[in-house]
């Protein structure tokens, strides 16, 4: 029996030829397997007709089959198949010959923008001759880089098509569209070479851009920040105005933080009517049928954080929003929780003290103050405390009162139920807080590492003017999320401690952060006008596992621990000079005097000025009080799983679930290899992350959180049958040794959904 192969939609069909396929396998992989041609073989030659584009998924899936542990060059080969399959349909798309990897650049760009998938802007911010200049940028051979899963992440989520989802623009032509769209409006004698820049940065996946950086940059429609944080304000026209933004900004596939320590609990009183509030949790089931209802684009649901203070009247109820069992009416499984809690709660936990919970609005009526505008100044004292002593002595106000320990075991059953709610240690967040002289720090965002100032938008009043009416708000702090990360993988040499790559990268990627504030579109003004105001951005790290297994480094050492804080310390160094030379070029960011930055408390309270580093640090100290520093805010380690995987390295700063396992997918398996798996890096890979002893991941990450202005996605990996005391005892190390926050609490038994905002 003759195969016949089927192409072009079933019009050509022709004999199967062995003979030109084993040519194929030759000159596009490295395979030498006998035993894999002739399983290929077989599969084709049992079928009396076969799809064109069934051999080569039959060639990518057996050749996965192999992958293990000794065996990951096959995940490799399977991408080069799948790039063959790229560069033919581009080819088919644009009208170019099949032999060629890449089209012309310029055609590329002309066509999606005629088709309204590029922004007009491409073409009017650089010239015919420019983009054929920059077209020689592209090294196909950089194709190579990717793994299979990686590539098919890439194409599949990222690469830009048609509106009929055919395949237009390949890997290199994305890396090099997201270069000229973020340096557009650099100078005309500096944005070639900075396009390059950009371009070898993102080519060697020395760094990865934030998701929604990699998917809309270039195109005609969507934003380019990861997430957003708002305030909300505690009035009937603000809560119904938050859900508004809530629901603008989802669309456009930004991940929220909601704050909601400022709304009254429930039996408030209201217009002082005693007892009509009916609390938080109403208005959160609110923001629950947001995120699932705003959609983006129905590619997925949106993703929204809700915070409460610890000492909020409601968080009880709170604390069982996302659990499997109780009252349903009183439940919000599709949102995440997190928890805003002071030192003076961690030290009643510890002493097993009495806890008072509060209503905000009370509080604010009778004792002229609201609580959550105050924090400890130092730890141990300061006006919280004093405020919330206050609160406690003053015998008009309501309260209940529970043992600390009682909310702390709360928490942690839900933590492991459902991996949530989130720490956020808001002393520690506003004693580093760069910018405490304009504001406060309420809570985080969906990915527990943003940590930037925060303010209610406030409505004041309504204008008719003829058939017109018009609204006046006062615009809040509403915070705004941009990520990028570096690949610790790639860009740090395990041999080599000069760091030479990140010295040429992170002046690059900080300049691309920066570009992305002005060119981002917001559809909330107030969250476009605090972009500007503060200029914050959040540049990360992913492929920590990774360096250490290249290196050789145990997780469980010291030697990880010091690691940690000499590697942070330099790419602390680099980035804030990287922006103090921004500065001098464009100018300090709107608030910058009497901030730490320019009063130097901010190297201060870090102790940068004694040491080994101390010379460089005062020399950066020095420039920055002379010219003005670019950006508020520097720092920030996201949960990249998504762009880690594209980039092949390892999440953020994760250890790894495993070596080698196979994830599940609709029709078939997925192999996962940690990255250069092989005799020298199993030792380092072998421990699972629920076996990893969690405190010397508590070690590293306080040694890094001292370099970070902001904070860290953090995870904590637990058996399901871990003891209460020995959960405790995480939490409290983590509260004592300084980290801003943890994130979700991974258990062996609970089915925890990631959030995909962040994973720059």
């Amino acid at each position: 029996m003759t195969t016949l192969i089927v192409k072009e939609h079933g019009i050509r069909k022709k004999p199967f030829d062995r003979d030109r396929l084993e040519s194929f396998i030759q000159r596009v992989t490295t395979i030498e397997s006998q035993e894999y041609r002739e399983k290929i073989f077989r599969s084709i030659e049992t079928r009396a007709e076969i799809k064109a584009e069934n051999i080569t998924d039959i060639l990518i899936q057996s050749a996965l089959e192999n992958v293990d542990e000794l065996n990951t060059q096959w995940s490799f080969d399977a991408a080069r198949i799948y790039l063959q399959d790229l560069y033919k349909k581009a080819a088919e798309n644009r009208l170019y010959d099949k032999s060629k990897k890449y089209g012309d650049f310029y055609e590329l760009i002309t066509k999606l923008t005629n088709k309204g998938i590029y922004t007009p802007a491409l073409l009017k911010k650089y010239s015919k001759q420019e983009i054929n200049e920059l077209a020689e940028l592209i090294e196909p051979e950089r194709d190579l880089f990717f793994d299979y899963t990686g590539l098919h992440t890439l194409a599949t989520r990222y690469l830009a098509v048609d509106h009929e989802k055919n395949t237009f623009e390949l890997p290199q032509e994305r890396w090099l569209i997201i270069a000229m769209h973020l340096m557009q409006d650099e100078s005309a004698d500096m944005r070639l070479n900075l396009v390059a820049e950009s371009y070898w940065a993102l080519s060697n996946l020395y760094m990865t851009v934030a998701t929604p950086t990699l998917a809309n940059a270039g195109l005609a429609h969507g934003q380019l920040s990861s997430c957003f944080i708002d305030t909300v304000d505690d009035s009937l026209i603000g809560i119904y105005n938050s859900n508004t933004d809530v629901a603008r900004l989802s669309k456009d596939g930004g991940g929220i933080g909601v704050y909601m320590g400022k709304v009254r609990a429930r039996g408030s009183s209201i217009k002082g009517f005693k007892g009509a509030s009916s609390g938080v949790v109403p208005w959160i089931k609110q923001l629950n049928n947001t995120a699932v209802s705003v959609d983006q684009l129905g590619r997925r649901k949106g993703a929204i954080a809700v915070y409460l203070d610890v000492w909020h009247a409601d968080i009880l109820s709170f604390l069982d929003l996302k659990l499997n069992n109780g009252d349903e009416r009183q439940r919000a499984h599709d949102i995440f929780t997190g928890v805003c809690l002071p030192d003076l709660f961690m030290e009643q936990v510890e002493s097993r003290g009495d806890w008072h919970l509060f209503d905000p609005h009370e509080v604010k009526q009778e004792m002229g103050y609201s609580l959550e505008d105050f924090y400890d100044e130092e730890k141990g004292s300061g006006s919280f405390r004093e405020k919330y002593e206050a609160c406690v002595h003053n015998e008009k106000l309501t309260r209940t009162t529970v043992p600390a320990i009682q909310i702390m075991i709360r928490i942690m059953k839900s933590q492991l139920e459902t991996g949530t709610p989130f720490m956020f240690y808001r002393d520690q967040v506003n004693r580093m807080n760069p910018n405490k002289h304009a504001g406060l720090v309420y809570s985080s965002n969906l990915c527990t590492e943003i940590m930037q100032n925060m303010s209610p938008t406030v409505h004041h009043e309504e204008v008719v003017d003829g058939d017109t009416i018009i609204t006046y708000k006062k615009a809040g702090d509403f915070v705004v999320c941009n990520l990028s990360s570096i690949n610790l993988g790639k860009a740090v040499d395990p041999a080599d401690e000069n760091y030479d790559i990140l010295e040429r990268l992170i002046p690059i990627q900080v300049r691309m952060l920066d570009n992305v504030i002005d060119l981002n579109t917001i559809d909330v003004k107030q969250a476009a006008i605090t972009n500007r105001k503060y200029r914050a951005i959040g540049l990360g790290t992913f492929g920590w596992h990774h360096l250490l297994a290249l290196k050789g480094i145990a997780w469980e050492s010291k030697e990880a621990v010091l690691l940690a804080d000499s590697l942070y310390e330099k790419i602390s160094q680099l980035t804030i000079k990287a922006s103090m030379q921004l500065a001098k070029e464009k100018g300090a960011y709107p608030l910058f005097e009497e901030s730490d930055w320019e009063t130097g408390k901010y190297f201060e309270i870090r102790d940068y000025l004694s040491g080994n580093e101390s010379n460089e640090w005062k020399k950066i100290m020095a420039d920055i009080k002379a010219h003005g520093i670019r950006n508020g805010y520097l720092m920030a380690v996201a949960p990249n799983s998504s762009t880690s995987v594209i980039a092949g390295s390892t999440a953020s700063i994760d250890p790894v679930f495993k070596p080698f396992y196979h994830e599940e997918k609709k029709n078939y398996k997925l192999p996962v290899v940690a990255p250069d798996l092989n005799h020298n890096t199993y030792n380092v890979y072998r421990k699972s992350a629920y076996i990893v002893d969690q405190r010397w991941s508590i070690q590293q990450n306080a040694a890094r959180q001292r370099h970070i202005d902001q904070a860290i996605s953090f995870n904590f990996y637990v058996p399901n049958h871990i003891k209460a005391q020995v959960m405790l005892d995480l939490h409290l190390q983590a509260w004592d040794s300084g980290l801003k926050t943890t994130y979700y609490v991974r258990s062996t038994a609970s089915d925890i959904e990631d959030c995909v905002w962040c994973e720059s």
